[in-house]
């Protein structure tokens, strides 16, 4: 069973008219919260995350993923690893940041997981605020890569469970068949 007969398993492949958290539009959608709440399929999707991981030769001190949606993935990676899973929060200015509780030693090494990578904004904000406590990147991981050249993100290796491209529009962009759609904010 591929990630996207997960999703179809439990109606989380949405089609249709989306607005995403990047600001563009898209005629597909995948809802992984529908999924990651099924602990039978966040652990198999942990587990195969995980996988990938050690195929590369990573061993991360700790995994961490961007609050909320990545909070659960990470936890299922780590648990994997056997290491810890972190999560980072938004600051209110447009970045993120990693709570004091949780520790990051200068020169930890980690990975950061996401769900579903369209631009890749919101799990590199994670990155940064783990680099800002002294943590140290060794790639990023995600259950669905989107994006159309499939490569590193922003010089970070990629692993990921499936890649799956659809084209997405800016507002200025948007064809005539999907603007008749009636718009859905995710």
């Amino acid at each position: 069973m591929t990630v996207l007969d997960l999703y179809r398993e439990v109606g989380a492949l949405h089609e249709g008219h989306f607005l995403l958290a990047s600001g563009r539009h898209s005629p597909m959608f995948l809802q992984s919260t529908t999924v990651l709440q099924h602990p039978r399929l966040a652990e198999r999707i942990g587990r195969d995350l995980a996988d990938r991981v050690r195929e590369a030769g990573l061993a991360p001190s700790f995994v961490i993923g961007p609050a909320m949606g990545g909070v659960t993935l990470a936890y299922e990676v780590a648990r994997h690893l056997d290491t810890r899973a972190l999560f980072a929060e938004k600051d209110g200015a447009g970045g993120m940041f990693v709570r004091e509780a949780l520790s990051v030693a200068p020169g930890e090494t980690f990975v950061a997981v996401e769900d579903v990578l369209t631009t890749g904004g919101s799990v590199l904000k994670a990155v940064r605020a783990a680099q800002e406590r002294g943590g140290v990147p060794l790639a990023v991981a995600c259950i669905v890569d989107r994006r159309k050249d499939g490569g590193p993100l922003a010089g970070h290796p990629l692993l990921a469970l499936e890649h799956l491209y659809f084209e997405t529009y800016a507002p200025d962009e948007l064809p005539a068949w999907l603007a008749e759609r009636p718009l859905r904010e995710i």
